[in-house]
């Protein structure tokens, strides 16, 4: 065992080795997070795909999952990194509800009226007035750009979202000491 083990013994080191795998997974959550909110203003900025308010919404959700992750590995008990990982399931549900009407409407264009509901809302938020080249809504939802991979950036949005709230889920009910939960 390493330093960080040391004069640790029994169920106490248990608890150390669960609490610092835990908080390690925290971290690649947020870093993948930031990572795709990263991907996104590549392909607004350069690609020129403009963001329509729910792809806004999905930058939201996705920077509040990698916060709330960053918050989480800090913490040195169970009872915060349980709050905080309540927070990421609950920003991945909100993710997942704007990932899934985008697709939704990537589906059904016709569906659309050309003028989102949504736009004057994601434009009043405060990041949209303190940063609004990143946050302020310039496309529309029903514009369908080339896939990657063979999916449209909501539906890999739709699955970073699913993933992260099953796998964070798993992560709250097992892999931890009987004591901690």
């Amino acid at each position: 065992m390493g330093p960080l083990f040391q004069g640790l013994s029994g169920k106490h080191m248990d608890d150390a080795f669960f609490m610092q795998r835990e908080r390690r997974r925290l971290i690649a959550l947020a870093v993948v997070c930031i990572a795709l909110v990263g991907g996104a203003l590549y392909l607004q900025f350069a690609a020129h795909e403009d963001p329509c308010p729910l792809c806004i919404l999905q930058r939201y959700a996705f920077l509040a999952i990698a916060l709330f992750a960053l918050v989480g590995s800090g913490l040195r008990n169970w009872g915060g990194i349980r709050a905080t990982e309540t927070l990421i399931l609950l920003a991945a549900v909100c993710g997942v509800a704007a990932a899934g009407k985008h697709v939704w409407t990537l589906a059904h264009p016709a569906s659309s009226c050309g003028f989102d509901a949504l736009e004057p809302i994601v434009d009043a938020l405060p990041l949209a007035k303190i940063w609004p080249s990143v946050f302020q809504v310039s496309g529309l939802c029903e514009t369908p750009y080339p896939p990657i991979l063979g999916l449209s950036l909501p539906q890999w949005a739709l699955v970073a979202f699913v993933l992260t709230f099953v796998l964070v889920a798993r992560s709250m009910q097992r892999g931890r000491p009987s004591h901690a939960a």
